[in-house]
This record gives C-alpha cells, sequence and structure tokens, in this order.
C-alpha cells in the first residue's frame, strides 16, 4: 500500500538527494526501468539521470517545490508540482521555474520513481 504521506516523504528525500549530489540515494529512488521526459524533450533513463550527477554536470544551489497535486491509484502515485530551481549545468548558470508530473510506483523493495516529465514554465 501507498499513502499520501509515504509520497511526500519521499520527495524530500529525492529533493535532498537531487541537492546534495546524492547518487546512492537517488539510485534508491529511482526505478531501474524509470524513463523521464526532461524539460529539453530528450526522454532520459535512470543511468542517464544518475550521469548527470555523478559527472558533476548538474549543480543544484536552490530548490523549492509547490506540490500542487497528489492522487493514489492503487499501487502508483502521481504527483504535480512547480519548481523553481537555481544551479548550474555545465558551468552554465541555471535559473527556471519547472512544472514536473512524476510517478512513484510500490515494488517489493519500496515505493520508487517509475517515470515522469519535466516542463519550463
Amino acid at each position: 500500500m501507498i499513502t499520501k504521506n509515504d509520497v511526500l516523504n519521499l520527495e524530500n528525500q529525492l529533493y535532498e538527494a537531487m541537492k546534495s549530489n546524492n547518487v546512492v540515494m537517488l539510485d534508491k529512488l529511482l526505478h531501474n526501468d524509470l524513463l523521464f521526459i526532461v524539460p529539453s524533450g530528450e526522454t532520459i533513463t535512470k543511468e542517464m539521470d544518475l550521469e548527470t550527477y555523478r559527472s558533476g554536470k548538474l549543480k543544484i544551489v536552490e530548490l523549492i517545490p509547490n506540490i500542487e497535486q497528489l492522487s493514489i491509484i492503487d499501487d502508483l502515485a502521481a504527483i504535480t508540482l512547480k519548481m523553481n530551481l537555481k544551479g548550474s549545468y555545465d558551468s552554465r548558470p541555471i535559473e527556471a521555474q519547472y512544472r514536473y508530473i512524476r510517478f512513484w510506483k510500490n515494488f517489493s523493495d519500496g515505493i520508487k520513481v517509475v517515470g515522469g516529465s519535466g516542463i519550463s514554465i
């Protein structure tokens, strides 16, 4: 079973892992078959996402989420949010607002992100 509190706690863990480049935690939170559409329109996999953090290309200084909706559908959660993000990618500054949808699914080894999408707003 998956609850809204579970998802909110995991979202907070995800934000902290992103800000601190914690690849070990990101590896735990993301499903091996993850598919995510990033704001550029490219579809990335878990390994592609982890490599972005591992390489140090993405550095997040500030990440402020504003959750809009959270729905639980059996063993799946869908969450939408706006996020203000400051940092850099490949040494180029980033300061933008994004809208995300993310899907969390409950598995025998825990609740993991299985997919989602983000756009710049």
